[in-house]
């Protein structure tokens, strides 16, 4: 079933993204938006990306078959008791949170038979709408968690609309997510910020650690980056869960420290053995931290010929790929395809080459 008019309430760089993806592959279906920066919907407008922009929400929503709810946590509430008189079997209400528990557990009782989570698993560093790329959930893990009161049919509906925008679906409940993402998402930030807070906190007077910090410090630090608003948002909504796997990352750390204390041989080649394999058998691996990485991401159709295409006009002048793969969990990384090459040279005649290709490249 494909929708003739969809809503969304924000449209930063999610609900930008999102809107724009079902503008490139469905253009005749009606998009409106509720937006407080208004030079977002200006934008969005300008591209033609909505057809009409809102400051607050309308009656206009109540004809949406879907209302993508992409607004700020602490918003959340105030936002569904207002789209809970639109809700039925004519429209579905969906958020794009990363955290799943706050707004489940403030769901209107009326609202939640026709209440849909979602998680699109892709983001960026940057925020707003003038980062919003459309695509953004090409191959990206999009996660669904329905209410135990949400009529299945209309989840198998959403479900299929979300897959023809190119995305990965999977369905959890709203815990089970929690937990997941708080221990692949939301505590590697945490670690990466307190690592940052300790070398800051413990490097001389002439800042020499910060002057030789390498690319191994660099690449499990990158995610430090991010926006510490969202991130104070994640930590005091899914704080239960992060708290948990804190504990127990605490333990896990202890357990290394003990067998470094007591000069282990080869039960530290085992503990080091076991992570080398279980990340190398992620569907894209980097060199390791000691090396550096020459990599890009880039933007693309997932297609048939597509991956060749790119791969033939690197080849035919003479650019060597080290290593290529889709991006499936996207969070704060720009591109669906990623590229490493063997040296910087190459890395920088290739974004030249793809550029003029007109694809977007990401450095």
């Amino acid at each position: 079933m494909i929708p003739d008019k969809i809503g969304f309430v924000g449209l930063g760089l999610i609900g930008g993204s999102i809107a724009k993806t079902i503008h490139r592959i469905y253009p005749d279906i009606t998009l409106i938006a509720c937006e407080q920066e208004e030079s977002s919907l200006q934008l969005a407008a300008e591209e033609g990306v909505i057809s009409d922009g809102f400051t607050d929400i309308t009656e206009d929503f109540a004809k949406c078959r879907y209302i993508f709810l992409c607004a700020p946590v602490q918003k959340n509430a105030e936002f569904l008791a207002k789209m809970s008189d639109f809700a039925g079997e004519n429209c579905i209400i969906t958020d794009v949170g990363s955290v799943k528990n706050a707004i489940h557990e403030a769901l209107p009782r009326k609202l939640a038979p026709f209440f849909i989570g979602g998680h699109p698993m892709a983001g960026s560093e940057k925020s707003g709408y003038a980062h919003a790329t459309a695509y953004l959930l090409e191959n990206a893990y999009y996660i669904l968690t329905p209410t135990t009161a949400t009529d299945m049919r209309l989840v198998q509906e959403f479900r299929e609309f979300i897959s023809s925008l190119g995305a990965i679906t999977m369905v959890l409940d709203y815990e089970s997510h929690d937990f997941i993402t708080a221990a692949i998402s939301h505590l590697p930030h945490i670690l990466a910020s307190s690592l940052v807070n300790l070398v800051q906190d413990i490097d001389n007077d002439e800042r020499t650690m910060k002057t030789v910090a390498a690319g191994g410090f660099r690449d499990i630090t990158r995610i430090a980056s991010s926006s510490p608003i969202m991130w104070q948002q994640i930590c005091l909504t899914n704080r239960e869960q992060i708290l948990k796997l804190i504990d127990l990352f605490i333990d896990s750390l202890k357990a290394a420290r003990g067998l470094i204390s007591a000069s282990e041989s080869q039960e530290l080649f085992d503990f080091f053995q076991s992570a080398k394999d279980y990340r190398d058998s992620l569907a894209i691996t980097n060199s390791g931290p000691l090396p550096k990485v020459y990599e890009i991401y880039c933007d693309m159709v997932d297609e048939a010929g597509g991956i060749a295409a790119l791969a033939t006009i690197l080849s035919s002048h003479g650019i060597s790929i080290k290593n290529i793969g889709i991006i499936h969990n996207r969070e704060f990384l720009d591109g669906v395809l990623h590229m490493e090459f063997y040296e910087e040279d190459a890395r920088k005649e290739a974004v030249s080459l793809l550029r003029q290709y007109h694809y977007t490249v990401y450095e």
